[in-house]
């Protein structure tokens, strides 16, 4: 990977590489947030949420927050999902209350101003972040590159915001799926030049988030979303063989064991909504699973969240399996709480 060295088998790998190592590995999704008082403090410094983005220096720093804090056995890049959309051209905005705002793509004629060849250049101050962690992790610890999926990044392109039923994008994909074809070409292809950057500057594993996917109808999930990520792995597998790829599917349901089988990742990312035995018996046969306990019994915190932590590792943790959650860490979370599902991840014993 960087200078063209092998990543160190650090425990995270091991697991992603279909090994059970000494105990099953912990990371967060956003475990660098606002739950943290002293991201708040960066955050305001920044005085955006784009420009602590694309400020190396205050990236770095709020994606090692959480690993000296917890001592978690993963980093995963601070960025957003949404830094592709505007590298290619389209105007996007964080605003306080409101989220992400793009201005709208809704027809085939648009697409002739986003520029896949600009990406790199123009998220240039992210990679420089990446490659700053790769030298500043501590040894032990991995460092995660991530993206949106296509589908999911397509839903804010043309919709101009998050919705609840992504209902801007489902038009244009059903009213003229070969059109929509091409934006999700598009961004696959911008997504191989995002991650591909992103590892050459010392990623160790990448994450593809895909939100949004289980709110594709079955034929619609092939096309749009399993086929799109079965692209991405393939091209990124071309370049970097040992490159271990997670892919998220949320919502997936019964349609991840055929996503597992055919798009080639090396470990799926539970939502909370999978059922356990399940999963245990049709995807972890196929590979590493990782997740997937509910972020509100997160917040919760007391023995509710024992109780699930501890069944969750009961159910996963004898093949390879990665603590995580089954979506983000969300911001009313309790620091302490984190620290003590953690630690109670860190004692388990199978």
């Amino acid at each position: 990977m960087k200078n063209g060295t092998a990543a160190p088998k650090k425990r995270l790998l091991k697991a992603l590489a279909g090994e059970k190592p000494d105990r099953p590995p912990v990371w967060f999704m956003r475990q660098a947030g606002r739950y943290l008082p002293e991201y708040k403090q960066v955050r305001g410094v920044a005085g955006s949420f784009l420009n602590l983005c694309y400020n190396p220096e205050l990236a770095e720093e709020v994606t090692l927050q959480p690993i000296r804090r917890f001592g978690f056995d993963a980093a995963i890049l601070f960025s957003d999902i949404l830094v592709v959309p505007d590298a290619l051209g389209q105007e996007v905005a964080f605003r306080e209350g409101e989220g992400p705002v793009l201005e709208p793509i809704t027809e085939l004629g648009q697409l002739g101003d986003l520029d896949p060849g600009a990406v790199k250049e123009r998220l240039a101050p992210v990679y420089e972040t990446v490659s700053r962690l790769s030298s500043s992790l501590p040894r032990d610890v991995t460092l995660i590159g991530f993206a949106g999926a296509p589908w999911t990044v397509a839903t804010y392109m043309v919709g101009g915001r998050g919705s609840p039923d992504q209902g801007a994008a489902k038009a244009w994909a059903y009213r003229a799926p070969d059109e929509f074809q091409q934006l999700i070409d598009l961004l696959v292809e911008a997504t191989v030049v995002h991650l591909s950057a992103q590892v050459e500057q010392g990623a160790e594993a990448i994450q593809i988030f895909d939100t949004w996917a289980g709110s594709l109808p079955d034929l619609s999930f092939r096309r749009f979303a399993l086929e799109p990520m079965k692209a991405i792995t393939a091209k990124l597998k071309a370049r970097y063989p040992d490159l271990p790829v997670i892919a998220f599917p949320r919502g997936a349901g019964p349609m991840a064991e055929t996503y597992f089988r055919e798009t080639g990742v090396d470990a799926l990312s539970l939502d909370t909504g999978m059922q356990l035995h399940w999963a245990r018996e049709r995807l972890q046969s196929l590979g590493c699973v990782q997740g997937n306990l509910d972020p509100l019994l997160l917040v919760a915190g007391g023995e509710e969240m024992r109780r699930q932590a501890t069944y969750i590792l009961e159910e996963l943790g004898d093949g390879p399996f990665v603590f995580n959650l089954g979506h983000g860490i969300v911001p009313q979370t309790p620091p302490d709480h984190v620290a003590e599902l953690v630690e109670l991840v860190k004692n388990w014993k199978a």
